[in-house]
């Protein structure tokens, strides 16, 4: 893969702390398919994946999202990260990425509570 993945996923994390919705979405293929606990049946598209971000935003406190592992994987790539929550809290996650070109395709997210 010609993607640096460490880095990509290190700019992607950057604009969820940051609660940047245009700037994540850029990430996000136009026919992409998300997936995470609040969302158990997925959204597709990426106008579904805005409403969703803009809401998700505006009603959680500020998280911060720090890369810890990256793995390639055919088509993509897996990647670990720690989020403390503002106020309190930390959760560990993982998140699935299936890559079309450098724009997301799928990203499943798999998060526990530490």
């Amino acid at each position: 893969m010609s993607l640096d993945i460490a880095a990509y996923n290190a700019d992607w994390l950057k604009a969820w702390s940051d609660k940047d919705v245009d700037r994540l979405c850029a990430f996000y293929a136009e026919d992409c398919v998300y997936k995470d606990p609040q969302t158990a049946a997925g959204l597709t598209g990426a106008a579904a994946l805005r409403q969703y971000l803009t809401g998700l935003f505006g009603a959680t406190p500020k998280m911060t999202y720090t890369p810890d592992e990256t793995w390639p994987i055919p088509g993509g790539f897996c990647g670990r990260w720690y989020c403390d929550i503002e106020g309190g809290g930390r959760m560990r996650g993982f998140d699935l990425v299936i890559l079309d070109g450098d724009r997301i395709a799928l990203n499943e997210v798999y998060v526990h509570q530490l």
